[in-house]
């Protein structure tokens, strides 16, 4: 049994289809990342699997259909992490990190010793424990995005929906987060779904890619499958020379257009 399926799947907008009859699935423990263009709606898309958005279709985790569950029960098992999360400025690292508990407290109820516990293992987990009193508006990009994972993990989710997790971040912290996502979803055993701008990344990191266009499935598989220069070429009008890495994983690179003779007439 998958840990996550989509069947037709569709998402309305302001009354405007954005997301059409998706369909795919992700086992689990494994990484599903979901590509396209701008627009295509993958953020839809993640918005709908998290419970954010109305959707037609089916969203199953587990075999069970999301819309059966309650939104704390819903929460229990997935954590999603937007693009812009919202970093409250005033609080502290660890007060963060503790809000990841909140599906399993009472309306009236306060964190308790358990919940605290939780917290406090994934913010070691994360390496963001030694600045736990520190405000979050003093984070760099790295270390608020290590917070917004931190308090994620707190949840103790069965799936991580990540929506552009390295966009704001250099190269070099990028390749922290997503070794670090990596590394979770082994030892944890975290089924993970992303969305990713940068092709080869997604080549590197994901066992599946499913590629959006214009709302719809344009094309699923393992990487070699899906990054060829010809569906490239069609879905995002770029021009681009895909070859392979040692581990036989697609590198995407964009080719510079033709040269223009400056003394051309």
């Amino acid at each position: 049994m998958s840990a996550l399926a989509l069947d037709r799947v569709g998402v309305d907008l302001d009354g405007t289809p954005v997301v059409l009859d998706v369909s795919c699935a992700v086992e689990s423990g494994g990484w599903l990342a979901v590509i396209g263009p701008n627009g295509a709606g993958k953020s839809t898309l993640l918005r709908a699997v998290a419970g954010l958005l109305p959707h037609r279709g089916t969203v199953a985790l587990e075999g069970v259909d999301t819309r059966s569950l309650r939104a704390r029960e819903l929460a229990r098992l997935v954590a999603f992490v937007p693009q812009n999360p919202v970093l409250p400025a005033d609080m502290t690292v660890a007060e963060y990190v503790l809000l990841g508990r909140t599906p399993y407290l009472g309306y009236l109820g306060g964190p308790g010793r358990h919940d605290r516990l939780v917290a406090d293992r994934a913010a070691d987990r994360l390496d963001v424990a030694r600045f736990g009193g520190r405000r979050l508006a003093t984070l760099s990009g790295g270390e608020r995005q290590r917070a917004v994972l931190a308090r994620a993990l707190a949840q103790e989710p069965r799936l991580l929906l990540l929506d552009e997790p390295t966009s704001a971040l250099d190269i070099g912290h990028q390749q922290q987060v997503l070794d670090l996502v990596d590394e979770l979803r082994h030892a944890q055993g975290l089924t993970v779904v992303t969305t990713l701008h940068d092709l080869t990344t997604a080549g590197q990191y994901a066992d599946r890619l499913v590629l959006l266009d214009a709302g719809r499935v344009g094309a699923s598989g393992a990487a070699p499958e899906v990054l060829t220069a010809a569906l490239i070429s069609q879905v995002y009008s770029a021009r681009v020379q895909v070859t392979s890495d040692d581990r036989g994983r697609p590198v995407v690179t964009p080719l510079r257009g033709p040269e223009h003779n400056a003394g051309a007439s």
